[in-house]
């Protein structure tokens, strides 16, 4: 487990490093920057940069985690990636019903993958585990509906990067909205009309909204302020 920068988890745990690229969000991929950076400095996990790969040496983890944490897994990699075993995922999904102190969540861009996992019944869903998929443009917009279908307990969507417009969303089931922009060197702009879009669907949806950062080059001198205001609602507990 390491302590996270990312505003709405706590902790990450990374039994899979590494990924491809599928759609516009990934061009700028924050992990892979990160990966390469890693590799570079030595680190063992990382020696195959941004390649896909098991860790299953870190699925003991959780275990010994004694504080109820909540935790982003994958970070550094896409759960439902097409190459990575579904027997691996299982035991994954083991360890975080095992532990229902803690709470999981799991971002996705491959929901295809995920809808053809859970129908099949390969997936074991508690209450800790809260599933996401990333919606970055209004072409990867049927990931709401392969999430929608899933028996996860709690589901969410992340628009970030936020990269369009993207009104008369859909957010039936879904609990929790997540938008941010871009950042890094060469960040593509985000309106705050769009954000603005997103927060009043929200409210009009009775859906959690949650602004992480303004992005761009950066992101730190930029904040997070949405017309004056801090919006970090969170999905309830259950």
């Amino acid at each position: 487990m390491v302590k996270s920068k990312i505003e709405w988890t706590e902790s990450t745990w990374n039994p899979i490093t590494g990924c491809t690229k599928i759609s516009s969000g990934c061009k700028f991929c924050y992990a892979e920057i990160m990966a390469k950076r890693l590799k570079a400095m030595g680190q063992i996990k990382y020696q195959n940069g941004f390649k896909l790969t098991l860790h299953p040496e870190t699925l003991n983890e959780p275990y010994n985690w004694k504080k109820p944490k909540v935790i982003f897994v994958n970070s550094m990699s896409d759960l439902f990636h097409k190459d990575v075993p579904i027997e691996y995922i299982q035991q994954i999904f083991s360890v975080m019903n095992d532990n229902p102190q803690h709470v999981f969540q799991i971002l996705t861009k491959r929901a295809d993958v995920l809808h053809y996992y859970d129908m099949e019944g390969w997936l074991n869903w508690t209450h800790n585990i809260w599933m996401g998929v990333t919606v970055e443009d209004y072409s990867v917009i049927k990931r709401i509906d392969f999430l929608r279908q899933t028996g996860a307990k709690v589901k969410f969507l992340s628009c970030e990067p936020l990269l369009t417009n993207l009104p008369n969303l859909n957010f039936k089931n879904i609990d929790w909205v997540i938008v941010g922009g871009e950042s890094g060197r060469t960040p593509r702009p985000m309106k705050e009309e769009w954000v603005l879009n997103i927060q009043q669907q929200c409210k009009n949806q009775s859906t959690a909204f949650y602004f992480k950062q303004w992005g761009g080059t950066n992101k730190k001198k930029n904040g997070r302020l949405l017309k004056g205001k801090i919006y970090d609602e969170m999905p309830h507990l259950i």
